[in-house]
Order: C-alpha cells, then structure tokens, then sequence
C-alpha cells in the first residue's frame, strides 16, 4: 500500500493537515520511531479509517496514537539505524559485534557520523554486548585507532568521529600532536603514539619530529612547571626507545629537573599516580646519598597514595627500620598528618606490630581535630575509622585497661564525630572491652558488680597481668613478625600457630581485665561473727555422716581445700553465708545434697601482709 497517498487522501478531507503528510509518510515506511518520554517505539498498525497508529513502546505496548499527535510527537527512525536493527533482529546485530568496525560503523551513521563513548555504551549494553563491555570497547578504540576512517579523541566527552576520506595512522597522530594545545595535551598524544609505534608506517620520522618539538617544550616549562617537564622527559625517553632512537647529549634529563630548587612533595603531587613510581625511581638516580631522607621528610606532608609510594620504595631498598622510626616517633609525638595515618591504617599488617596500638588512635584523633581547627575539608580519615570495623578493636587488642579507659574519655571529648557515630565506635570499644561498659553508659551492670578479694590473691592477678601485658603478648607479635617474613601464609604453619596463639593471649587478657575491673582487696579483718560472713572460721556438723568439718571463709580467688579454706562465691560458700549458730544450710556438690549444722563461728586468723604489698587504695586497677 502506497501510505503517502493515504495521508494525502486524510488531508484532502481534513483529517490531518498538509504539513503532516511528510514526516508521517516517513514514520511508516521506517516502521519505527522514538518519543521523548516513552523512548523507542515499533509501529505496529496504520488504521486510515480512524486516523491513527498502534504502537509498541517499552512498557506501553499496543499504545494507540493519533497521527497529527504522532507527526508533531515522534521522531522517525530509517530501517538501517541501529535501534531499529536491534527492534527487527538482535540476534544478527550481535553477531556483527565480532566484527568492532563494522558495529561502530553503523551506531556512528546511524547518530549523523559521531557519537561519544558513553552513546556508544549506551545503545549496545546491554541488549548486544553483554559481557565486558570495557574489554570490548577497548578493544574497539585500538582498532578505529588503527583504522583511517575514524577521529578517537582522547577526551571521553568528546565524541568518536567517522569520516570518509581516509587518514593514515601516522599522519593523524601526528596532526593530533600539533594541534594538542599546551604540553600537557601532547604529553597524552604521545602516549598514544608509543601504544601504537608498532603500527605507524615510518615510526622514527614521526618520533624524531614529536621528540625535538617536546625538547623544546620541555626547556620551556623547565623553571615554571618542572612536574610536566618531568612527565614530559619520561614521555620523550620512552617515545625514543619504542622508536629505538638514541637520546642527544644536549637534552634535558630528569635528573637536571630534580638538581633545582624545587619543593619535593608538592612537585610530585602534580604529577598523575601512574607516574609516581617512576619519578622516585629517577629521585632516586639523582639524589643516591640523600634521597631516603627526603623521603622520611616528606612522609607527613604528601597524600596517602604518595606516603604509599614512599613506603614501598624504603622497604624495598631495605629501608623498614628508617620507614618504621619515622612513623613512632611522629605517632608518639602526635604530630603525624591525617593522610599518613590513613596508609598506615590501612596498611596496617604484621610487620608493623610493635608500632600499632592504641596511641595510633590518639594520633588519628589529634590529626582531625588538628584538620578541623584548621579548616580542612578532607574527611578521609574520619570515614575510614567508621568504615573498618576491625580497626578499633586491632589498635586496642594489646593495651592495658587503663590506657583503653583513657582512649575511651578522649573520644567521648572529641569533637570530630557526630554523636551517633561516636555512640558507633564507643560500642565496638565496650563489645571488645567489657570493663569500659560502665565508663561508656554511667553505671555499673549487674555483670560488673564488685567482689572481694584477697589482697594476696590480688597481687597473684597483677603479676600474671603484668607478664602476659609485658612479655608474653610482645613475644607472640615478634614470632608473627618473623613468621610472617618466610613468606607464602598459606602453607605457613609457624604463621598459623603464632596467631592462634595470639587469639589465645588476648582472650586470657580480656578475662584478666574484667575480672580485676570488679575485684576490691580487703584483709578480711574485724569480720562480724554472729553470723557466717566473709573472713569467718566456720565449724560444722554433716548431718548426713555426723563428722565435723571446719571451713574458712575467703574471698572470690581464695580456695585451698585442702586446708578448708572456701570462696565465698562457691556452692558452699553461698550456703553457708548469713547463717546463724544452730542454722543448717543446705547445698549441693558434684549432684548430690549436702547438709550442715553450724556449732560456731569465729573470725579467721588473717597473715599479715608484707611491707609494701597492700595497696594504698581499695579499689584497684590493673597494671600498666
């Protein structure tokens, strides 16, 4: 059916206008079409009779649709345009993806010649690249580079463009690197031209002519921008030798860059990352007697990705000791930034051991409040402390109770976090260290509640706190630390069992924290004795054997019963206590009831102490 004379017979009897005819004489043969708000739609039906189209939109199909609101509406889509190739047969127009040209050929006419990456990603993803979109697209770029037809610029906002006549791979390049604005634009055409040296058709005129105009650049940024000079050597050097020219005895080198007057850190903070490692390395060459000093000195004023540079460049030139004196003394001091503490918390393994800890975190604190008193915006620290759930509980594992109290009060103080976010870290403090809970929340839980204690049994406490705080846990982090240095932590056995080992220490530590966290010494002296209280000789009658038996009261850690002497938190303990003489108590041991009849009671003979081994103050803490 010849729809055109169709709309002009509509318009003759007005039904539609003149005007209409035209764009929906095109609307029908293309068969397809795109709204502004419904997107790509498929004609389905030309209905002359009641003057209107039926159209599949996604989402909306069967849609209905007058045609003078379709002419004025909807823009028609020709049948080799790529959204109406993938309406009529996807398959095939997956299969032309094999071929990248081809594919990007026909996405390129169909959008008037040129279009931009994210276009390009739009229109075939998912629907015909359906994998790796990346891999695919890249692979696209190197062969449109290659290809004569095609402008790839190097900006991603900027769109690819196809053209007719064709342009050599070698005379495109270098037209892109004459035009390139500034040094900084050449510096990513030549990186261009080194990526593709192997395809150019006389590759050491083309980089003879890049390689004098970048000299001449580089002479001219030489004092003013000495960070692009220096990519720019690199570009020149690694153009030459893709090219195998032989470098001139008249060009400016890296290392004559690095024998000005320049500010270290800000210079290679200029300079993109990708390009870090190769500026220290030339640093380095240049500076052979100096360069780790500089370094050290630059550690606490760069960005993390620098410091992490920094890092790998002292450790790997045998450097660890000078990398590691660096960071206690700046953590110790509490003068160390907040990008520095950021690598290092992040970085945070095994080798550092004898430096993390709970001052870190002070560091940290003292960091942001420094950066916030001084306006900083940058609040990367901060997140990464409320993002790593570990790094509380790692920084803590080994300190005293004491210095945890402390760390605690400082955070309550500090103004960096918001007051749910430090309700947050408060939380994964109390969960690692039960004995802050009463600091953190103002009262004491039932769990917490105070017990009494021998002050012999006391000092047994802080010995075995001291010992495990002081020699056994900087032991086990040593045999971590060389463990960890034979390598491969898989098969790694003696890695392995230092660990568990670890995990063992700490638990002990925990136990010994909270239990001295409860406990108050006392000498059981002057107990009362008309009843069974604490520090009291009880004699008794078994009622079930008839035979006496004598039990000393003491305190929660006091057991010898070979000598009959009781904590009074045992079974017998608990029983006995408040009794009166002529009470019987009952209690039951190893599943069986026991009953006694109390005949007297007594206070205990208390030894007394040595000088010096009673503690000043009732209350008691655990060591430092």
């Amino acid at each position: 059916m010849n729809m055109r004379a169709e709309f002009e017979k509509l318009a003759a009897a007005g039904k539609i206008e003149g005007r209409h005819v035209e764009p929906l004489a095109q609307l029908a043969a293309g068969g397809c079409c795109t709204h502004r708000s419904w997107g790509f739609g498929r004609i389905k039906t030309v209905d002359t009779v009641f003057a209107r189209f039926t159209i599949d939109f996604p989402g909306k199909t069967g849609h209905t649709m007058d045609l003078s609101f379709a002419a004025d509406n909807l823009k028609p889509i020709p049948k080799d345009h790529i959204l109406a190739r993938k309406a009529a047969d996807l398959d095939a127009v997956r299969h032309l993806a094999a071929h990248h040209l081809d594919l990007i050929k026909l996405v390129l006419n169909s959008y008037g010649g040129k279009a931009t990456a994210d276009q390009i990603q739009a229109v075939l993803v998912p629907d015909v690249i359906r994998d790796d979109w990346k891999k695919w697209w890249e692979t696209a770029k190197r062969e449109m580079k290659k290809d004569g037809h095609f402008i790839v610029p190097t900006k991603k906002t900027e769109p690819v463009v196809l053209q007719m006549q064709e342009t050599s791979l070698q005379d495109r390049l270098i037209a892109d690197f004459r035009a390139a604005k500034g040094l900084k634009a050449r510096i990513l055409v030549v990186a261009e031209v080194i990526k593709l040296a192997s395809d150019l058709s006389d590759k050491k005129t083309a980089a003879a002519e890049i390689i004098s105009a970048l000299n001449a650049d580089i002479t001219a940024y030489l004092r003013t921008q000495p960070a692009v000079a220096l990519e720019a050597v690199f570009a020149r050097d690694e153009l030459a030798e893709a090219a195998g020219l032989q470098p001139t005895t008249v060009e400016i080198t890296a290392a004559q860059i690095w024998g000005q007057d320049i500010k270290f850190g800000p210079m290679l903070e200029l300079i993109p990352a990708a390009k870090h490692h190769r500026a220290l390395a030339s640093f380095k060459a240049a500076n052979p007697d100096t360069w780790q000093d500089v370094l050290r000195g630059s550690l606490n004023f760069v960005s993390s990705k620098l410091v992490k540079e920094f890092a790998s460049l002292l450790i790997a030139e045998g450097r660890m000791d000078l990398l590691k004196e660096t960071l206690a003394k700046l953590i110790r001091q509490h003068t160390a930034g907040s990008e520095l503490l950021l690598w290092f918390g992040r970085e945070r393994s095994d080798a550092f051991a004898d430096i993390m800890g709970p001052e870190v975190f002070r560091a940290m604190l003292t960091a942001m409040e420094r950066d916030q008193f001084n306006e900083k915006r940058s609040n990367r620290l901060r997140d990464f402390i409320l993002e790593d759930q570990e790094l509380l509980n790692e920084l803590t594992a080994t300190a005293d109770i004491e210095v945890v109290k402390d760390l605690t009060r400082a955070l309550q103080l500090s103004p960096v976090f918001d007051d749910m976010n430090k309700r947050s870290l408060l939380a994964r403090l109390v969960k690692k260290h039960p004995a802050v809970q009463s600091l953190v929340s103002g009262e004491q839980t039932k769990q917490d509640a105070t017990i009494l204690v021998s002050w012999e049994s006391l000092e047994r406490r802080r010995l075995e706190y001291q010992e495990l705080v002081q020699k056994k846990i900087p032991a086990n982090s040593k045999e971590i630390a060389i463990a960890r240095s034979y390598g491969d932590l898989r098969e790694n056995h003696e890695y392995k069992a230092a660990k568990e080992m670890q995990k063992i220490i700490m638990r002990q530590k925990e136990e010994l924290e909270a239990q001295m966290m409860r406990a108050r010494g006392t000498d059981f002296s002057n107990p009362k004795t008309d009843a069974v209280n604490i520090g009291t000789v009880v004699r008794a009658t078994n009622r079930d054997t008839n035979q006496s038996e004598s039990f000393t009261i003491l305190g929660a850690w006091d057991s010898n019963p070979d000598q009959g002497i009781i904590s009074y938190l045992t079974p017998i303990g608990q029983a006995l206590l408040n009794r009166k003489v002529g009470d019987e108590a009952e209690f039951e041991l190893h599943d069986t009831k026991h009953r006694l009849r109390i005949d007297s009671i007594e206070a205990a003979p208390i030894a007394a102490p040595a000088p010096g081994d009673q503690p000043d103050e009732v209350s008691t803490q655990p060591m430092a």
